[in-house]
């Protein structure tokens, strides 16, 4: 999508060989038209899968997940809390995922009542890097009993190799911008 990689290149940071920093534009300020550009895009990719749940994880993939529900008919959004708020008195389903990013293991969980049997997930969230997230909710529809009909990452992380390990395991995966490598500040693009 060469309106995000121009955003990217324009307002995007990297730092290291590892980090890239989109938070003036995506992640802690939320550029809405780009938003919209970019579920206009998922809806694009994913609009055949009759998709009726949309899945993501706090906090980044919240705003993403709701705009793209808006363009799948106002589908309902269902986050996974990382930590165990004291108002989920419900069952929930678990799964453990890594933040490389943070250096933390959580708990991902979902109500039991939010995500069932049947149900036609599509997963979307800001980044792919490692894979941990869009595995652990992976595991979240599989426990309840659906099937995962996508994952969308705004922005993938090559080099890290998360979509290689979901591919693998035959998930499909469509990535918005994929970032070959970071490099002294530069980033390069697939």
């Amino acid at each position: 999508m060469q309106l995000l990689k121009d955003r990217i290149i324009q307002d995007g940071v990297g730092i290291g060989t590892e980090i890239l920093k989109v938070d003036s534009f995506l992640n802690h300020q939320i550029d809405v038209e780009l938003l919209d550009q970019i579920a206009q895009e998922f809806k694009r990719l994913f609009g055949d899968q009759n998709v009726n749940k949309i899945l993501t994880i706090e906090a980044s993939g919240i705003a993403i997940a709701c705009i793209t529900a808006m363009h799948f008919g106002n589908l309902p959004v269902v986050f996974a809390k990382k930590t165990s708020p004291n108002t989920m008195t419900d069952e929930f389903y678990g799964a453990e995922v890594k933040s490389f990013t943070k250096g933390t293991v959580s708990i991902a969980r979902v109500a039991k009542k939010y995500l069932q049997k049947g149900d036609r997930v599509l997963i979307v969230d800001d980044f792919l890097a490692h894979g941990e997230a869009a595995f652990g909710m992976a595991d979240l529809v599989r426990q309840a009993g659906g099937k995962v009909v996508g994952i969308g990452a705004v922005i993938e992380k090559q080099f890290q190799g998360g979509a290689k390990k979901l591919r693998k395991e035959s998930y499909r995966v469509e990535s918005l911008a994929v970032i070959k490598s970071i490099k002294d500040g530069n980033i390069e693009f697939l």
